[in-house]
């Protein structure tokens, strides 16, 4: 038995040493001579467990399950970004950046053992069926969530078009539990929404960044300057755009600042990360368009006064271009403070179907700005609802996150950490209390309300960015916390990266880096449904 198990591990070594070698040789491409030697006492140890489950475990274990389930675990323990892509994942990625791809039409991410809802897609089935952000999904199909991992849960939630799944919802705000049956579909995301939201104003929304976001917004600009000859203000919607393509941000950004500006910088432990991403068309190129959409863009849209508007589902690339309009000078950002995603993601594939997606830098902002944990603060702080967001309470962002990356600019990060988590427990005490004095009926329309339509009439933020347009007063949030930190200015720092050549190209979770020869193959922080 000894002898058997001896040479389990023998056979362990070898499959570990191999799983590493690959791992070191895929990096050493970029950055061979800073590599340490492989930690062999260590692989010793990770043989002898494995040894140990092949030989002892209640039933036999497949040795890819294992090894998988290894380098997910080892690569999640990182960060809450960077993962290890096996051919599924790695499919479902690139059906995302295209754009469409079969489930429900939901962003969604983990939280205490439950699957999170960060924000339903427009337009979808989740969406529809009256899905919320911060909805938690307690179990699918009648089997419970917890215990799931996010890649089960996916499994469970994919399926046929027009197959139905029951999904269990723990609703926080209104302290239910209730059954929602959505029917599946092939979701088609139709990133840029326009419209006319009276003469000379323009509203332009971007739901995420994908392949066809900067052509598609080029065609829509056209669309604006032909209705609207002498346009007096833009309105740009990011909320609840959770990211995509770097190249799109940068292409998305660029149609609104001078010719040649900077719209992000990264900074990292290898070369390749320390870049300068300018509003140039080699920095927002795809293989989906073979000539720059913005050659012919209407002139108005480099100077008409623009404003931004946000909130905490805001992330990643929408914060790019958040983050590079307000540095710029070019645009007023209204609304909650953003998710706060300031790391960068390169995706490199190991295999023809398997990839890792590696925090390799943070980003910055054109001055230099790093919003890892902190978010784009509002310029003006604004709420979704005329009578205040008591549900913010239960906003969960980047620095929510148990195993978030720091913000190495910030001396005080973690006071401030400390401080808003006493801020949320102080607001959950005034939302219980308010609660408990609420009628049976008040209990019943908070329970009615909608959440808002992006958009339209009574959309009470876009209605605050009209009334700034138009010299009248705005309501700002009723938020202590926004109003606090709506008066905090962050400084330039000096931390942001110098780079001397053209970035390569790019995708992101929110922004990641992939060899030029790879597909474009980005994932959000959380996964689309």
């Amino acid at each position: 038995m000894r002898k058997n198990l001896r040479n389990i591990g023998l056979i362990a070594i070898g499959l570990a040493t191999g799983v590493f070698a690959t791992l070191q040789i895929s990096a050493s491409a970029q950055q061979p001579d800073s590599l340490a030697p492989l930690p062999l006492d260590q692989l010793r140890l990770f043989a002898e467990v494995f040894g140990q489950i092949k030989h002892d475990y209640v039933v036999p274990v497949d040795d890819d399950k294992l090894i998988t389930a290894a380098i997910k675990g080892m690569v999640a323990s990182l960060d809450p970004h960077s993962s290890y892509l096996d051919k599924t994942d790695y499919e479902e990625l690139q059906e995302q950046t295209k754009g469409s791809f079969a489930g429900l039409g939901i962003e969604i991410s983990t939280e205490d053992g439950l699957i999170k809802v960060i924000s339903p897609i427009e337009d979808t089935p989740a969406f529809r069926a009256g899905i919320r952000p911060g909805d938690l999904i307690t179990r699918i199909n009648d089997l419970p969530v917890r215990g799931m991992t996010l890649d089960q849960a996916v499994k469970q939630m994919r399926g046929a078009p027009g197959s139905k799944v029951l999904l269990t919802i723990y609703r926080k705000t209104d302290d239910r539990t209730f059954p929602l049956t959505v029917t599946r579909a092939i979701i088609k995301v139709q990133s840029v929404k326009t419209k006319i939201l009276s003469p000379g104003y323009a509203y332009v929304r971007i739901t995420s960044f994908q392949e066809r976001t900067v052509p598609d917004l080029a065609t829509q600009l056209q669309d604006i300057a032909r209705q609207q000859p002498n346009l007096k203000g833009l309105i740009l919607d990011l909320r609840n755009n959770g990211g995509g393509l770097l190249q799109s941000a940068v292409g998305v950004a660029g149609a609104f600042l001078p010719d040649d500006s900077v719209v992000v910088s990264t900074n990292g432990q290898i070369a390749d990360s320390r870049q300068v991403y300018r509003d140039t068309y080699e920095n927002y190129r795809l293989p989906s368009f073979d000539s720059d959409p913005l050659k012919n863009e209407p002139a108005e849209f480099k100077t008409v006064p623009i404003i931004v508007l946000t909130n905490a589902y805001t992330a990643s690339a929408s914060e790019i271009v958040a983050g590079a309009l307000q540095d710029h000078h070019r645009a007023l950002v209204m609304g909650k403070t953003t998710f706060g995603k300031g790391s960068v993601q390169t995706v490199r594939p190991l295999t023809a179907d398997t990839a890792l997606r590696l925090t390799t830098a943070y980003y910055y902002t054109p001055l230099g700005r790093s919003i890892q944990n902190t978010g784009i603060r509002p310029d003006i702080p604004v709420d979704q609802y005329a009578g205040g967001d008591p549900d913010d309470a239960f906003v969960s962002r980047e620095v929510d996150y148990s195993n978030h990356l720091a913000n190495t600019q910030d001396p005080n990060a973690q006071k401030e950490e400390a401080l808003r988590e006493q801020e949320r427990m102080d607001e959950l005490r005034q939302l219980e209390e308010a609660n408990d004095k609420k009628t049976p009926e008040q209990r019943q329309a908070d329970r009615d309300r909608k959440p808002v339509e992006f958009g339209s009439a009574d959309d009470f933020m876009l209605q605050q960015a009209m009334n700034q347009f138009a010299g009248k007063p705005v309501q700002e949030s009723k938020s202590p916390m926004e109003q606090r930190l709506a008066q905090t200015k962050p400084e330039q720092s000096a931390s942001a990266p110098i780079a001397v050549k053209p970035a390569l190209p790019s995708v992101p979770g929110a922004s990641a880096v992939i060899p030029a020869s790879a597909p474009p193959a980005p994932q959000p922080a959380s996964q689309a449904q």
